[in-house]
């Protein structure tokens, strides 16, 4: 289990499904091969396939713990869920629940869900299927923090057409709508939300309208968790380079140049989501682009993958 502390708080990484490659057209079909190539000496082959052309990524989501206060921020796939048009998401079984009891986390014992935004990879393990048949809250003493921007776009029966397409119906049925009866949200709205402990959530929309990220301050030390405002560390490189997935790429890339200002200027560490490898970085200003100063340095122990 990878940890690291941060001021008075402790960021584990919890490891859905491990380092793995998609291809690099599929996922970033209008990024230009010479921007891979230009960086392929320190992108590969963490990052970066190059043989087999393709991204490396991972699922894994961000536990945080101090203060008396357990945190996680994202839930990933989830487990049985009905995902025909993305296979690899498709009738998972990932033992995740496993990896955070072996972090010393149950599912009661989390207060605080803050979902970075509303997409399968991000929201799945918000609710588990149980024996009779139906999707009930994971975390059953959790409040689950969600952009009402989001909330409402994915919301079906508000019709918006999205670039993800109708497959987003079945991700808000059984992923948010069953934690919103139970009354567990908190739709927040506005240019920032106070989750305590040092968590202040802000908005950083393009890749869905409710985009979030997550900032993390404790004594000195700060950090930012950037959901999918990155799929690669190419894009700290070319922050202008955006994957299929964003829905609004202009908004996205103003975005992305924000964030990663403001994690140079302020010296906060950056977790995006999908990063395999050292998953976080330190960032600075390289003109009027940016580049890596550090990579994340973790306390691994037993159950580490090793990536």
């Amino acid at each position: 289990m990878d940890t690291m502390a941060l001021g008075d708080m402790e960021i584990t990484r919890v490891v859905e499904l491990p380092s793995h490659g998609s291809a690099r057209g599929t996922i970033f079909p209008d990024v230009p091969v010479a921007h891979w190539r230009a960086y392929e000496d320190w992108l590969a082959p963490t990052f970066l396939d190059p043989a087999a052309d393709q991204v490396r990524t991972m699922s894994q989501t961000w536990l945080i713990r101090g203060g008396g206060r357990t945190i996680l921020i994202d839930t990933g796939i989830g487990n049985d869920r009905d995902r025909p048009a993305t296979p690899s998401f498709h009738h998972l079984r990932t033992p995740y629940l496993d990896e955070l009891a072996a972090a010393g986390v149950r599912p009661p014992d989390v207060d605080t869900v803050i979902c970075t935004h509303v997409h399968g990879d991000h929201v799945g393990w918000n609710t588990r299927l149980t024996d009779d048949g139906e999707w009930r809250p994971t975390f059953p003493h959790a409040r689950y923090v969600i952009s009402r921007a989001d909330f409402d776009y994915w919301n079906p029966a508000n019709g918006h057409r999205t670039r993800s397409g109708p497959q987003m119906a079945a991700v808000f049925e059984d992923s948010i709508v069953p934690v919103h009866r139970a009354g567990q949200t908190v739709l927040w709205e506005g240019d920032r939300y106070d989750a305590g402990a040092g968590l202040r959530v802000e908005p950083a929309p393009g890749h869905t309208p409710g985009s979030c990220v997550v900032w993390l301050r404790s004594g000195t030390d700060l950090a930012v968790f950037a959901g999918d405002l990155l799929h690669s560390p190419l894009q700290i490189a070319e922050p202008d380079d955006c994957p299929v997935f964003d829905e609004d790429e202009p908004r996205a890339r103003d975005s992305r140049r924000r964030v990663l200002g403001e994690a140079a200027d302020r010296g906060a560490l950056l977790f995006p989501a999908h990063f395999p490898g050292p998953g976080a970085a330190e960032v600075r200003r390289a003109g009027d682009r940016f580049a890596v100063s550090a990579w994340a340095a973790w306390r691994t122990g037993p159950g580490t993958d090793g990536d």
